[in-house]
């Protein structure tokens, strides 16, 4: 699905510079960007969100970790 972003002409600077430096699209760069980004962004909500549960003497399963992370299982 398409969408339409507005970068700041250092970004649009710095884009078009790693585009010619590797030869990949921004397209691909932007996406590869985003997806790193909301990788970190997740793991680092997720640690957030377990530091602001309360502790129940209950932990989670490995299996319902990898799940609401993400990763699996």
């Amino acid at each position: 699905m398409p969408h339409l972003l507005r970068f700041s002409h250092d970004i649009e600077a710095r884009l078009e510079r790693l585009c010619q430096q590797t030869g990949m699209s921004k397209s691909v760069l932007i996406e590869r960007c985003v997806a790193t980004g909301l990788a970190d962004l997740e793991s680092q909500l997720l640690v957030e969100g377990a530091e602001k549960r309360p502790a129940t003497g209950a932990a989670p399963s490995l299996d319902q970790v990898l799940r609401e992370s993400g990763l699996g299982a």
